[in-house]
């Protein structure tokens, strides 16, 4: 897992650092069960606070995709599953209503939107 994080950014360091973490999980890049690195050597690597890092992973835990035990450390939550699905289409869904968007501001019609689509997955399948 590499994360970066930009001072040029509007978003603040743990959010960014929290978004990539998100993104890598609903992904599946990292799975359930996975290790996450400790706050202090994630802080050491970003060269940033411990305090920032720990709020990540503070941000992350109150939505249960990771999980930490005592001692253990942070790990990718395995109870995730149906969460994750559900999020991965509300953002599925965000997509399709940007592109429906899109499409008007194009002065195109919903039957030429889908008549691409079919025929980019023609395309996909050959």
């Amino acid at each position: 897992m590499n994360i970066i994080v930009s001072g040029r950014s509007d978003a603040p360091i743990y959010e960014q650092i929290k978004e990539q973490i998100k993104r890598a999980i609903m992904s599946g890049e990292l799975a359930a069960g996975t290790a996450l690195p400790s706050i202090r050597h994630l802080a050491a690597e970003l060269q940033i606070s411990v305090i920032t890092t720990k709020r990540a992973y503070e941000e992350l835990e109150k939505e249960s995709l990771i999980e930490t035990i005592a001692g253990k450390g942070s790990f990718v939550s395995g109870s995730n599953r149906e969460l994750i699905r559900e999020m991965r289409l509300k953002e599925w869904e965000a997509g399709i209503v940007r592109l429906l968007e899109e499409t008007r501001a194009l002065g195109m019609t919903a039957e030429t939107l889908i008549r691409s689509i079919r025929h980019f997955a023609e395309e996909g399948n050959e």
